[in-house]
This record gives structure tokens, C-alpha cells and sequence, in this order.
């Protein structure tokens, strides 16, 4: 795994949560994430390592190797700070307290499968993006 990559912890049978990946993938432009779902060997692993309950924080996770993870909207906006065309947008956000971000953010995440419905697997990376999956 490279230590200079961040890591994007998605659940891999949400339809929200995979198009947003995709979102992220289209402009990342600096090759700054590499993906891998919750549900996957390695995700598990990660996610154990750092203790987070995936029981409470079931969405999106981000890892910066070595140095912090972040978990509901904070990895969100951290996503977002790396984005060409989001960088902006996601340090105004960041003027809004966590606690209330969170409030949202949890809104969403709960009601995601009955919004955006769900897949029966994971996502399967074509050919071309296989390599910034883990």
C-alpha cells in the first residue's frame, strides 16, 4: 500500500456511496485516493486497526496513512479539500460546526438504501481503475 495515497473506505452496496467514488475518481486529478469498500477484506483490516465501529460509521471513512482518519462529514469535506473545483466549497463547510454537519450527514446516511437503493455485491472496478482499488 502506498504510505502517500489517502484511503476512501466506502460501503460497496450503496448506490450513493459508489457514486460518489465515481465522482471522486472523475476529478482527483492529482491521484490522491485509492478505494477500497468496507465489506472488503482489506477495508475490514483498516477499519479494525483503527478501532472504528462500523456498526455506528458505515459509509465513508478516510484514511491518511500515518497520520489521521476522518469518519461522516469531516471525511466528506477532507475528500472534498482535495477535489479540483471543491476546495473552496469544502473550507466554507468546514465553518459549520461538526456537530450539526453530522446531523445532516447521519440523515442521509440512514436513509440512503431506501433514497438511492443498493446493490446485492460490490462495485467491480473496470480494467482502467482496478489499479486505485485495494
Amino acid at each position: 500500500m502506498d504510505e502517500n495515497k489517502k484511503i476512501i473506505l466506502f460501503d460497496g452496496i450503496c448506490n450513493l456511496c459508489n457514486g460518489f467514488i465515481q465522482f471522486v475518481i472523475k476529478r482527483d486529478t492529482a491521484d490522491t485516493f485509492r478505494y477500497a469498500s468496507l465489506q472488503s477484506e482489506i477495508g475490514q483490516k483498516l477499519v479494525s486497526e483503527r478501532g472504528i465501529d462500523t456498526a455506528r460509521i458505515d459509509s465513508v471513512v478516510l484514511i491518511e496513512p500515518g497520520v489521521a482518519y476522518y469518519i461522516k462529514s469531516d471525511a466528506a469535506l477532507q475528500i472534498g479539500s482535495h477535489l479540483k473545483g471543491f476546495r473552496t466549497i469544502s473550507r466554507i463547510l468546514y465553518l459549520i460546526p461538526s456537530g450539526l454537519r453530522n446531523i445532516i450527514y447521519d440523515l442521509i446516511a440512514r436513509y440512503r438504501y431506501a433514497w438511492f437503493g443498493k446493490k446485492d455485491a460490490c462495485m467491480i472496478p473496470t480494467p482502467e481503475l482496478q489499479s486505485k482499488f485495494l
